[in-house]
């Protein structure tokens, strides 16, 4: 809102300072500094109001150290990371970019199903919350919207040379001044992604059924729904999983939305895109301004949620935080590097995955059920292991900023 209101003043009343909003940078820096006033300066009066709600977090006994002086602990924290990200991306972003409405419909929608599961679980005192075919039908919904409109809408388009224009559309001339040679550029409607490790660094998902002698733009939209859905479903369960002892889900995926604010800013400026050999996707870059307050969010509410914890986010929050993390790698088209940069999310869901599976082959097989992992997910093996949940999260830290560095570097690796 206030980019629109600064514009309109800049533009007939001239005042000082207006042309600030037209600055991705300053407007980013701006909803990191609210993002977090609002995180740890509201936040704890949020935390107050649970408490005197009696909106309290119920710990199964998992024989885990400490695990009992939780008990009590507010949860549904999750609100002050929506509220983070939603309130400052309101008053900075321009609301009539389409990255940006998907990326607001994805916080409250996800936000919702994690509310309700949390409100069944502690209003409703049902331990199970909401049914898991119930969440699954939700992110099944959020991946098929995301899909659509990425694949439909008019204004997600793709930045592509030729060597003459093609089409009725806008083409921009690039023009060498060493050569005098005119080469150009039009937005169109793409089925390609990036890819890491591939020359070109790109995948065309049309290319799927292609191999098998089969071609269409019925096909190529199915292949593309169906990897949506299950990179939605994917992450936003890995976070939720991930969270499970203090500060370690927040912290991660701070990290993580730094790195998808570097992967924004590069795909949407058609300068370092055209350097690094990767799509320019216009109008993107407004998809800094989303993650700098989606940072801003996680990293205020960790003044909360660092051991030993005030509040929990519950999975308010943390199917929130999944469903950004997939649907922002989806939007700048960078979700096939999500195994890389959200492998800590991935190592959980594995470690689960692995731990129930192999339970139930040796249960079959001998009669009797055993064991990879001490526990899972893999932070409660750790914990097991007699390791402190401060040192497991810094550890996961590490290893996220390692994972990130290397997302980012396989840019260049072709």
């Amino acid at each position: 809102m206030l980019y629109h209101l600064f514009t309109w003043l800049s533009e007939y009343i001239h005042i000082p300072g207006g042309g600030l909003f037209q600055y991705i940078s300053f407007r980013t820096s701006m909803a990191v500094i609210v993002s977090l006033i609002i995180t740890t300066v509201f936040g704890g009066k949020l935390i107050q109001f649970l408490h005197n709600k009696q909106v309290g977090e119920t710990i199964r006994d998992l024989g885990l150290e400490g695990e009992k002086k939780k008990a009590g602990t507010p949860t549904m924290g999750g609100i002050i990371i929506i509220a983070g990200i939603l309130i400052p991306t309101l008053l900075f972003a321009k609301l009539t970019n389409i990255y940006v409405i998907i990326m607001i419909v994805t916080t409250l929608w996800m936000g919702a199903i994690g509310f309700l599961d949390d409100y069944i679980k502690v209003f409703k005192h049902n331990k199970e919350g909401l049914a898991g075919k119930f969440k699954v039908v939700g992110q099944v919904g959020l991946g098929a919207i995301i899909a659509c409109t990425m694949y439909f809408h008019p204004d997600i388009v793709v930045r592509k040379g030729v060597d003459k224009p093609t089409s009725t559309k806008p083409v921009e001339v690039v023009i060498n001044e060493g050569t005098g040679e005119k080469t150009y550029a039009e937005n169109v409607k793409s089925s390609k992604t990036n890819i890491p490790f591939y020359k070109n660094n790109e995948f065309d998902y049309a290319k799927v059924f292609k191999v098998f002698g089969m071609q269409s733009d019925y096909l190529t939209f199915i292949v593309f729904l169906v990897v949506v859905i299950f990179i939605v479903t994917a992450v936003s369960n890995g976070a939720n999983i991930t969270d499970g002892i203090d500060g370690l889900a927040t912290s991660t995926s701070a990290i993580i939305g730094v790195t998808l604010a570097i992967l924004a800013y590069v795909s949407g400026n058609v300068i370092f895109s055209d350097y690094l050999n990767i799509m320019y996707i216009p109008n993107s870059g407004e998809l800094v301004i989303f993650a700098g307050a989606f940072v801003g969010a996680c990293v205020g509410f960790l003044w909360y949620n660092t051991y030993p914890a005030q509040v929990f986010m519950g999975d308010t929050g943390s199917l929130a935080i999944g469903g950004v993390i997939a649907a922002f790698a989806i939007l700048i088209r960078k979700e096939l590097l999500i195994p890389i940069l959200c492998g800590v999310f991935l190592l959980e869901n594995l470690s689960v995955i692995l731990q129930v599976s192999y339970f139930k082959y040796t249960k079959k097989k001998y009669g009797e059920g055993r064991r990879i992992f001490l526990m899972s997910p893999l932070h409660h093996h750790f914990q097991k292991k007699g390791y402190h949940e401060a040192k497991i999260v810094t550890r996961f830290v590490i290893v996220g900023i390692i994972l990130a560095i290397l997302t980012i570097v396989t840019l260049k690796i072709r």
